[in-house]
C-alpha cells in the first residue's frame, strides 16, 4: 500500500543537483582580507608573484584590501578560485572563496 500525501523524492534531489551545478558554472571570486599580521609590502608581494600581477596593479588591490578591509583578487572557474584561497593561506594571508553574483 502507497501513501498517496507523499512527495515523489527524486524532484528535491534533482532541484538540489541543478542549483549546485549552476553553482559551480557560475564565476567565483577569491577575496583577501585585511589582517594586522601582513605588511603592505607583502600583500604586494603576493599578489604580484602569485597572480603575476604588475607591481602598479599588486599595489591597488592591496590598499583595496588596507583600505576596505577586502579585495577581490581574482575571479574564475571554482577550482580555480579555490586553488587561489588555498595559496593565499599557505602565503599567510586571509582570503575567502564565494560565488559572483554581479
Amino acid at each position: 500500500m502507497t501513501d498517496s500525501t507523499a512527495q515523489p523524492r527524486g524532484n528535491t534531489a534533482l532541484a538540489e543537483r541543478v542549483e549546485a551545478a549552476a553553482q559551480t558554472q557560475r564565476p567565483w571570486r577569491c577575496i583577501v582580507w585585511d589582517d594586522p599580521v601582513n605588511t603592505m609590502s607583502y600583500v604586494t608581494y603576493v599578489f604580484a608573484s602569485y597572480f603575476g600581477y604588475s607591481r602598479a596593479r599588486a599595489e591597488r588591490l592591496m590598499l583595496q584590501v588596507h583600505r576596505n578591509g577586502r579585495a577581490v583578487v581574482a575571479s574564475g572557474a571554482r577550482e580555480t578560485i579555490e586553488t587561489a584561497v588555498t595559496a593565499m593561506h599557505a602565503y599567510g594571508l586571509w582570503a575567502t572563496a564565494e560565488v559572483d553574483h554581479d
